[in-house]
């Protein structure tokens, strides 16, 4: 298979090319086509780069914010290495790749080879799909939607999240605004806030739930499994299929969407390159 590549820095142009191409696995796909309607309502800087065979899209690539790793569905080996070449050729930094386990792996192998960086793992994660809703157990509370009044509050309980996970800080302000304006925050109200967790916008009929954050103060009481089962809950009424991303380190977590009826439907590998 001979495989070309192109380059854009239009996210639009990119999804009216390989928009066919990313919904026929909207679950696997759903993070790059939710960032990629994200940067065409909110613009910010970004690569796209693009490959084909025989006129038919069969892979891509894309990377933004440009200090953060670039981002790929899953993708054959030798689609994966054209990638490569076309990325290594731009010039441009890349600190890393999150993909697909196998995608991942097989690119930074490629990349440490291209480049003679080298490549470490950093986070291992999951996504799961829910199949059918498990009602966890009650717990006291209710579920509704943030306001705006409580955006310090959120954007706190983001940066600690960050914190937990080992990732880079940013500012939050502005992505919390614009998701409390879209009612995409959820909290838990046990007698104030105890617990929130984001949902994004549907795309091609998926929605994601994330982050999902509890303080510590407030966890071992069921907040987080009462939370994520409401807005699961909303979503199948709705008509979508329900995804998230559980951090592999994190055992408790993936036990609870696990109870909760979510079933694993890939793994994915995040390396860092020096």
């Amino acid at each position: 298979m001979v495989v070309t590549t192109s380059c854009t820095d239009d996210p639009a142009a990119l999804l009216a090319t390989a928009g066919d191409f990313l919904v026929a696995d909207p679950v696997r796909h759903n993070l790059i086509l939710t960032l990629l309607e994200q940067r065409m309502r909110h613009p910010e800087p970004g690569r796209y780069w693009l490959a084909s065979s025989d006129g038919e899209v069969c892979g891509l690539a894309m990377q933004s914010p440009l200090d953060h790793a670039a981002t790929m569905p899953p993708m054959p080996t030798d689609v994966v290495d054209a990638l490569v070449d076309a990325v290594a050729e731009s010039g441009k930094e890349v600190p890393g790749i999150a993909a697909e386990a196998a995608t991942a792996a097989h690119f930074a192998g490629q990349w440490t080879e291209r480049t003679g960086s080298a490549a470490r793992p950093d986070q291992g994660q999951r996504l799961y799909e829910l199949e059918r809703l498990i009602a966890p157990r009650r717990t006291s509370g209710r579920s509704r939607s943030a306001n705006p009044s409580e955006r310090d509050q959120v954007i706190e309980w983001h940066e600690a999240f960050a914190v937990e996970l080992g990732e880079q800080l940013r500012n939050h302000d502005a992505v919390v605004d614009r998701r409390i304006a879209a009612d995409q925050i959820c909290c838990w109200d046990d007698g104030g806030l105890v617990a929130f967790a984001g949902r994004s916008a549907p795309v091609a009929g998926v929605i994601r739930i994330g982050p999902v954050y509890t303080p510590p103060e407030n966890r071992g009481r069921g907040y987080a499994s009462s939370l994520t089962a409401a807005i699961a809950t909303d979503a199948v009424a709705e008509g979508h299929r329900c995804i998230l991303y559980t951090d592999l380190s994190n055992p408790t977590s993936n036990a609870i969407y696990r109870a909760l009826g979510f079933r694993a439907r890939m793994e994915a590998l995040r390396y860092v390159f020096t």
